[in-house]
């Protein structure tokens, strides 16, 4: 009973083992297949990580090389709001990115529908000019344009960056081309046979098809105008009650360029807005993306 038992005992304390060798094992083929996508992960994260662990430090272990907070100071993202008119820098760049990626969307959906789908002579000429424009530098335009909008006196807002959109723009109308296209020609040939003229086929067929691609439109400029610091600093510049967020935290690191704790505590309120609406609407975003053919 002895001899017999002993062998038993062995295979079965082998056992664990050899299943902890093989998640072992399984963890470091995982490792290493994903190693280049660890190794971005951490790249990317890394300086979000930075940013939030000095925005709750306080002001002399921020100038420290420690990297983890002593003591946990929440009390600078409250402080942030008795030192900088924080909610009118928010409240400019809603409007101006709201807006702007409304009217944008208003003007562009058109223009795209008319260059994939319809037949006019000069559809190809048309298309080439807006991918021209496309490679036009903004600044090469920026003086004849501020001296236009001077002369409606509407330099100091915000309006001479969102009433542009009014008039399309072309990356947005690029993408949506690109996408329209891809659009079977039976769908609004049935419609145009139940009596739709070109504007309900628009409206009726061809936008419920094209949400991904609007979607993705819509995300690429409202993250361009949350981000934008050249157009706001050009025409808003010399009225600080229209300074969107980007303009005002540049305004405040002057200011408080010794507190980092207080500049990466404004810093991180201006990413959430656009991190937590990336994360809503990333399936959107993604497959849209994916369509219009955007590698």
């Amino acid at each position: 009973m002895t001899l017999t038992a002993a062998p038993a005992r062995a295979a079965r304390e082998a056992r664990p083992r050899r299943h902890r060798n093989h998640r072992r094992r399984a963890a470091l083929g995982w490792i290493a297949t994903h190693a280049l996508a660890i190794a971005l992960s951490i790249m990317f994260l890394a300086p979000l990580m930075f940013i939030g662990l000095t925005a709750v430090m306080t002001d002399q272990q921020a100038l420290t090389s420690q990297l983890w907070p002593e003591r946990w100071e929440w009390g600078n993202f409250a402080d942030i709001f008795a030192r900088a008119p924080l909610l009118t820098w928010i409240a400019n760049t809603m409007l101006y990115a709201v807006l702007a990626t409304a009217f944008m969307l208003i003007s562009s959906i058109p223009v795209a529908y008319a260059l994939a789908r319809l037949r006019f002579p000069g559809r190809r000429l048309a298309f080439l000019l807006v991918i021209t424009t496309m490679m036009l530098p903004p600044q090469v335009v920026a003086v004849p344009i501020y001296l236009l909008w001077a002369r409606f006196h509407l330099t100091g807002t915000l309006w001479p960056l969102i009433l542009p959109m009014l008039l399309g723009d072309a990356f947005s109308i690029f993408l949506l081309r690109q996408f329209l296209v891809t659009i079977p020609k039976e769908y609004s040939d049935a419609a145009r046979v139940d009596g739709c003229g070109e504007f309900r086929t628009l409206i009726r067929v061809i936008l419920p098809m094209a949400r991904p691609a609007i979607a993705a439109v819509a995300l690429f400029q409202f993250f361009y105008c949350w981000n934008d610091y050249y157009g706001p600093l050009l025409y808003a510049g010399t009225d600080s009650s229209n300074w969107t967020l980007s303009l005002g935290l540049a305004s405040f690191r002057a200011v408080h360029r010794v507190q980092w704790n207080l500049t990466m505590a404004a810093t991180l309120l201006a990413m959430a807005p656009v991190i937590i609406v990336f994360f809503l609407a990333q399936k959107a975003f993604i497959e849209g993306v994916k369509l219009t053919g955007v590698k």
